[in-house]
């Protein structure tokens, strides 16, 4: 792993919470062939790209979640049309679809997701736009690309936190990618997902997190009984509102006074064990090299010098020729010359 990508302290052993059983094991193969089916359906769509209807993908996308076991509330008013950031907290490879149920748009994805089996040729025939998170210098270049679609017209989501948590903890908002929405002049739209279980409680079934595997983060969901997606659309925040990125990350965030969650705190993460359900024994987060929140913070870390190297050969001095060293003064003659 590059020391430069966005890590998060989470793990499948410290936070998740599978609720499945061996009886569920029916009930998940059931539920597996339904979202098989409706993603062929929507390979079978796939070569028209853009030109599928948005209600339709709106419908597509609400489908595979209620097919995974999953109920769906959406709260909040519409999202703006138009040039659109969404954004929203990642926790689960559900997010992709529950945005695209609120507004389809084109996902800002890692390279990686490309060779997801079925999903990643979806997600690319979708208009993806794929960023080499292991790569600084192309963090430029991505921005670029997508404040053209924005400015466009076309909706882009993104997951600012640049990985995933498990719901118990949210990792702060990285700026990058809010530049773009700076460069294209349109609104930012929050979005705040939450799984839930039958009673009311967070659930961290659905988090894909750490070393666990798309399989395995599957196979929770499909065997989980009774699971929620709470999909919250917030305030919009409309153009010039805010003057730089770092503020327009900063309003973007949510801010519902969550309590205190042991081992996170401060710059690692924004606590939510305020929330009703929310466990509050968090992992202490991971430490690494500094150079790690510079990523998704700022692009112009590309252009900066590495610490014991210079930019080039010195410029030459504006203050004149250097003084000449000083002429030692001759040693006295010893005393036999003096004696003479």
């Amino acid at each position: 792993m590059s020391a430069w990508l966005p890590t998060a302290p989470c793990t499948p052993g410290a936070c998740v919470k599978a609720t499945g059983s061996a009886a569920a094991v029916p009930r998940a193969v059931l539920r597996l062939t339904a979202v098989l089916a409706l993603l062929l359906a929507g390979v079978a769509l796939s070569p028209l790209g853009r030109r599928v209807p948005a209600d339709w993908i709106r419908r597509w996308c609400r489908a595979i979640v209620r097919a995974a076991g999953v109920r769906v509330r959406v709260t909040g008013p519409a999202a703006p049309t138009g040039g659109l950031l969404l954004v929203a907290h990642h926790v689960s490879w559900l997010d992709i679809p529950l945005l695209a149920a609120v507004r389809p748009a084109r996902m800002l994805a890692k390279t990686e997701i490309r060779r997801w089996p079925v999903a990643g040729a979806l997600v690319a025939r979708g208009g993806a736009l794929f960023i080499e998170r292991d790569r600084l210098r192309a963090l430029p270049d991505t921005v670029a690309r997508i404040a053209a679609a924005l400015r466009g017209g076309s909706a882009v989501a993104a997951f600012p936190e640049g990985s995933t948590w498990c719901g118990r903890a949210r990792g702060r908002f990285h700026r990058a990618v809010f530049q773009a929405a700076l460069d294209a002049r349109v609104p930012v739209q929050p979005v705040r997902i939450r799984y839930l279980e039958a009673g009311g409680e967070a659930s961290t079934a659905p988090a894909f997190v750490g070393d666990d595997t798309l399989l395995a983060s599957v196979w929770r969901v499909l065997s989980a009984r009774g699971l929620t997606a709470e999909v919250e659309i917030r305030p919009v925040v409309p153009p010039g509102a805010h003057p730089d990125r770092r503020t327009l990350a900063r309003a973007a965030e949510p801010h519902d006074g969550a309590g205190a969650c042991a081992g996170l705190g401060g710059a690692a993460g924004t606590p939510t064990a305020g929330e009703p359900g929310v466990m509050s024994d968090c992992p202490a987060p991971r430490t690494g090299p500094d150079e790690q929140s510079r990523f998704w913070t700022d692009e112009r870390s590309r252009f900066r010098p590495r610490p014991g190297t210079r930019r080039g050969p010195s410029a030459p001095s504006q203050r004149g020729p250097a003084a000449p060293p000083p002429v030692p003064s001759p040693s006295p003659p010893p005393s036999s010359a003096r004696a003479r």
